[in-house]
């Protein structure tokens, strides 16, 4: 079993294959956290010290027990109010104003399968492949209820944590901090591994010690945000890619977020990840419950990779969902960084006619389509084919388009709303304004109320006419600015502190539906690019425009940071035109395929303006994609070198499970005279394999990981090198 439970020392502990996960009712009621690490076995409460701490409070029932108190221990889920000064994850305000609650063990319960929460994303699994724990928690003077929710997934090394707050109270009580995971370490120097980063160059990896104080990171902007990303790591001060301890704590949710990393004044590290608890103030009234949103957990002993491979493969498997979670998905051309809002029918159909020539199988038409939309200034909101601008129906499009032997896809933006618009005209209240002051625009546009059913309902309509109206198979679902101003006035009672996280859920019930109406759309997130790129969103769109940066050359950092928490079927990527449009960089059509290659791949830009050289590369690249696609979205993926730290050159590699087949992917950042030669060395092959490439070469698996494979020396910049290597025999079956 997962999950074991032990009556008599009253110690839970959830297994996976490889981690071993340890919490203790203690003899006062309180949950204590004893362990997570290393698969073990027996009681890990031999960890807990007890001395007297100056300045640390003790609880009532100890009494003259000055060796105890919740200052010091290390918990399972703290809250602000029973002598614990470090950062709680709960804090509630009662009735009486009081800022107060002690939580007390009451029961539990376990479960095959793994739990749902109630309009959130989460990780999915059946009976065979999964267990849930519950374990409820009491307030005994307010009957408030905090259920916590643990998935154990054994197979991906994975634990999932969430939380339930119940008012069995007969007063009314304020949520204003929930966090929903945290991790109490009692010992050890660690460093906190986030992605930072801003629009156009998101998820920049930085890795710094926790020191005395706290580190956090995390969203006020109504997204997850290109700032921050809502996955961290903590690692050993020695791990790196192949060695070493590490945690990851991913949140599954798309909005504000909040993580933490503390060291506290005994030297222990508390870290934990929930719902920002800035503009964020949750009612409860008596038998209301809230549910937070889920933190995706895993460790791994041998370095980033291997935790890395956890998230990968529980994401394509357990998150995604749909007709795309597995099969192909269509090479597409998009037509923004083509036409941007000027085109027609058309050309739109000639983009597409050249393309389709090429290979490519899909065409997404991108904003401009609709209502009075030739510019950012006007039009968002107003969900109507743009007739006169197509010059006909969409239907008619899309038919010429599907008679090239192409999909169709279109980009839409259901979050917002501009000035000039029907729709706000119609329904300015719709629209996220305080009373009395002007609005703060971004993108010369505001963002509408999806707290509000009926602006959701009404929306959803609009866009589901247009998906009916034609064969689209494809939507680009877009947001383009942050949040502001965030008044709802509906909101219950006027508490605006729950409309930001309304707002998420009234987005999920939108996405929600969308997939059950249209079960084999595919459906791509996006919000400025990598804005909204987290595990909430990939629950309903399996792919997410990884950035709005094409360059391919920053793409290869921006892909490499999102690499540690997300799969590479996650990311979309695409070869766009040079000079680019957003560094103005020069690289080789070549060089830009890999890049893009290492995503679900597609084209931005007009085919039919590069040259036949280049045309040739593109049908050369589509081939390899379908080639090398269930490699590259279904193997073992491998960060070669740190593209941040490396000035030379940037190489990847992706392995299938079985260690048969890889193929390596290197690019030159810099160019000199007289070039030295690099040698990148490959993982995850068998070491005892021998392996041939498509020229006949055959070389040595133990000595390609440890000797490396020489990267030829290419003239001009930004070149690029692919190498497929596929087993063809194992040594010792033959000595």
């Amino acid at each position: 079993m997962a999950i074991i439970f032990d009556t008599e020392k009253k110690i839970f502990t959830l297994h996976t294959n490889h981690t071993t996960y340890q919490l203790q009712v203690d003899r006062y009621g309180f949950l204590l956290h004893l362990y997570y690490g290393s698969r073990a076995n027996g009681s890990m409460e031999y960890l807990l010290t007890h001395y007297d701490r100056g300045f640390s409070g003790n609880p009532y029932e100890a009494g003259g027990d000055r060796t105890y108190s919740m200052d010091a221990l290390p918990q399972e889920y703290p809250c602000q109010g029973n002598g614990d000064f470090r950062s709680p994850c709960l804090v509630i305000k009662n009735q009486d104003g009081a800022y107060s609650c002690d939580l007390r063990y009451q029961g539990y319960e376990i479960k095959n399968g793994k739990y749902g929460i109630s309009g959130l994303p989460a990780v999915y699994a059946g009976e065979e492949e999964a267990q849930t724990l519950e374990i409820c928690l009491e307030d005994r003077l307010t009957k408030v209820k905090v259920v916590l929710l643990y998935g154990v997934l054994p197979g991906y090394d994975v634990i999932t944590r969430s939380v339930k707050v119940i008012n069995g109270g007969a007063g009314f009580i304020t949520l204003e901090k929930i966090q929903s995971a945290c991790l109490d370490f009692v010992g050890g120097d660690y460093d906190l591994i986030q992605f930072y980063g801003r629009h156009a160059m998101e998820r920049n990896m930085q890795r710094t010690p926790i020191a005395h104080g706290s580190q956090v990171i995390g969203s006020r902007r109504g997204t997850s945000s290109h700032q921050y990303n809502p996955f961290m790591v903590i690692a050993g001060r020695n791990t790196d890619e192949d060695h070493g301890s590490c945690y990851g704590l991913s949140f599954v949710y798309s909005g504000n977020f909040k993580g933490e990393a503390e060291k506290d004044q005994f030297d222990q590290t508390r870290v934990s990840i929930g719902l920002q608890d800035e503009l964020f103030s949750y009612g409860l009234s008596p038998q209301e419950t809230f549910e937070a949103p889920e933190v995706v957990m895993s460790y791994s002993k041998h370095g980033l990779s291997a935790l890395s491979h956890n998230y990968h493969k529980v994401y394509r498997r357990h998150l995604c969902r749909g007709k795309y979670k597995t099969v192909p998905r269509p090479v597409l051309i998009n037509n923004w960084e083509a036409t941007y809002f000027d085109f027609t029918g058309d050309k739109i159909y000639d983009i597409a006619k050249q393309a389709s020539e090429l290979g490519v199988e899909m065409l997404v038409l991108d904003d401009g389509w609709f209502g009075k939309r030739d510019s950012d200034f006007s039009g968002l909101g107003d969900w109507a084919v743009n007739e006169a601008k197509l010059g006909g129906t969409l239907d008619s499009l899309v038919k010429r388009i599907n008679g090239l032997g192409m999909k169709f896809g279109i980009w839409v933006e259901p979050e917002m709303v501009s000035e000039d618009s029907d729709l706000y005209r119609a329904h300015p209240e719709w629209a996220f304004t305080v009373p009395g002051r002007k609005p703060v625009r971004g993108r010369s546009q505001l963002v509408l109320d999806f707290s509000r059913p009926e602006v959701v309902d009404a929306v959803f309509e609009q866009i589901t006419k247009v998906l009916d109206s034609a064969n689209i198979e494809y939507v680009k679902w877009d947001m383009n600015r942050s949040i502001t101003d965030v008044y709802s006035s509906m909101a219950r009672d006027n508490r605006q502190g729950e409309v930001l996280h309304r707002y998420i859920l009234g987005l999920y019930d939108f996405l929600e539906r969308l997939c059950r109406k249209y079960p084999d759309l595919l459906i791509e997130g996006c919000s400025g690019g990598g804005g909204r790129f987290d595990a909430g969103m990939l629950y309903y769109t399996p792919q997410i425009w990884c950035s709005d940066n094409t360059d391919a050359i920053d793409r290869i950092r921006i892909q490499y940071g999102t690499s540690f928490g997300y799969p590479v079927s996650a990311v979309g990527s695409h070869v766009s035109a040079v000079p680019n449009h957003q560094t103005g960089r020069i690289t080789p059509m070549k060089t830009r395929g890999v890049v893009a290659m290492a995503g679900s791949f597609g084209y931005e830009l007009d085919l039919n303006k590069i040259t036949e050289e280049d045309k040739a590369c593109v049908k050369e690249q589509i081939e390899e994609y379908h080639k090398y696609w269930s490699l590259i979205h279904d193997g073992d993926y491998y960060r070669l070198t740190n593209p941040l730290e490396n000035p030379e050159t940037a190489a990847w590699e992706f392995v299938s499970e079985d260690g048969k087949e890889a193929l390596l992917n290197v690019v030159t950042l810099n160019s000199h005279g007289n070039n030295p030669v690099s040698y990148i060395k490959l993982k995850g092959l068998d070491e005892d394999g021998l392996y041939g490439d498509e020229a006949g070469t055959i070389y040595s698996g133990s000595a390609l990981m440890e000797a490396g494979i020489p990267v030829p020396v290419m003239e001009g910049e930004y070149q690029s090198w692919q190498l497929y290597l596929k087993k063809c025999v194992t040594i010792q079956q033959n000595e």
